[in-house]
């Protein structure tokens, strides 16, 4: 008998815990080489979230739960879940069920077979969501992909299966700011992905707007890639090239003819402005990471418990 261990990261999703519990354990009944595990992580939630967990903890003894002692981030909450399972497979899905249950008899049998280390999902489309989402979510993919070694497969989620190894090797990296995806990848291992269309929440509203998302594909973007910083360079070179450039025209200019005047502060002003407009951008890439330096230095904990079961 294989243990298999679930973590679920939830943020006010009270409506969808019981759904998602009913779900899977209809599936997971199907299952006879498997004993499950659960772990509910309740990110500091402010509804009603930690008492739908501990109701069904209570008829389960198989179900537990982690209460963070305020909202960490769904990242800091895989990072708990791994922590704690000690399923000799370790699957990660999200408990509004985009995350379709009945993957799980088929990502066992795959990773069973012992021909990968993790069993993922993509999905191959969006149907449902606003078009400018879905447009900016395949041009993160479509940059990250370019800027960074590290190849993250478009349309992945954090829902996939692994090997009680993988797990110890994701753990292992204990960054303070955390992109997962990158992580999976990064840790190495093979990999099969099943796709499937997109699937609607069964329940609640999701807590992903979409300046959110773009905020993690920027966090994402800075964890995995040193681009923005080699682009903050050529920038400073072109930008110092071309003011040489101008300032050897204006000095063969004078030679040639002395008695010239140059006039239009409307022009000299853009340029300072231009100029200083790119010094601020490249500052601000450059503090950017110097901000996670500094946040990874404080050695401050990912994540604090204030309930456990």
């Amino acid at each position: 008998m294989d243990k298999l261990s679930i973590v679920v990261p939830c943020y006010n999703e009270e409506e969808s815990i019981p759904i998602f519990y009913s779900a899977v354990s209809k599936v997971l009944a199907k299952m006879s080489k498997v004993v499950p595990e659960y772990w509910f992580i309740n990110d500091g939630s402010s509804d009603h979230s930690l008492n739908e967990i501990k109701t069904i903890s209570e008829s389960d003894r198989n179900v537990h739960y982690i209460s963070f002692s305020r909202n960490f981030g769904k990242e800091a909450a895989i990072y708990a879940g791994l922590q704690s399972a000690i399923g000799n497979y370790v699957v990660v899905m999200d408990v509004d069920l985009q995350d379709p249950p009945s993957f799980l008899p088929k990502m066992y049998e795959l990773i069973k077979s012992g021909k990968y280390d993790s069993v993922g999902c993509r999905r191959i489309d969006r149907t449902g969501e606003s078009k400018f989402k879905s447009f900016l979510s395949d041009k993160f993919y479509s940059i990250i992909n370019k800027i960074s070694k590290t190849q993250i497969v478009a349309g992945a989620r954090d829902y996939r299966m692994m090997t009680r190894q993988m797990v110890n090797a994701v753990l292992s990296m204990k960054e303070y700011s955390r992109f997962s995806k990158g992580i999976f990848s990064w840790v190495g291992f093979k990999t099969k992905y099943i796709e499937y269309h997109n699937v609607e929440r069964v329940a609640g509203e999701t807590d992903w707007t979409t300046w959110k998302l773009f905020k993690y594909a920027m966090s994402g973007i800075a964890d995995f890639s040193q681009a923005p910083l080699n682009l903050a360079m050529w920038i400073g070179i072109f930008s110092f090239a071309l003011s040489l450039i101008g300032i050897i025209f204006i000095i063969i200019r004078k030679i040639i003819n002395p008695f010239s005047s140059v006039f239009g502060w409307a022009s000299l002003v853009s340029v300072i402005l231009l100029i200083g407009g790119l010094q601020l951008l490249c500052i601000g890439i450059i503090g950017r990471y110097i901000g996670k330096i500094y946040l990874q230095v404080k050695n401050r904990p990912i994540y604090i418990v204030k309930e456990k079961k």
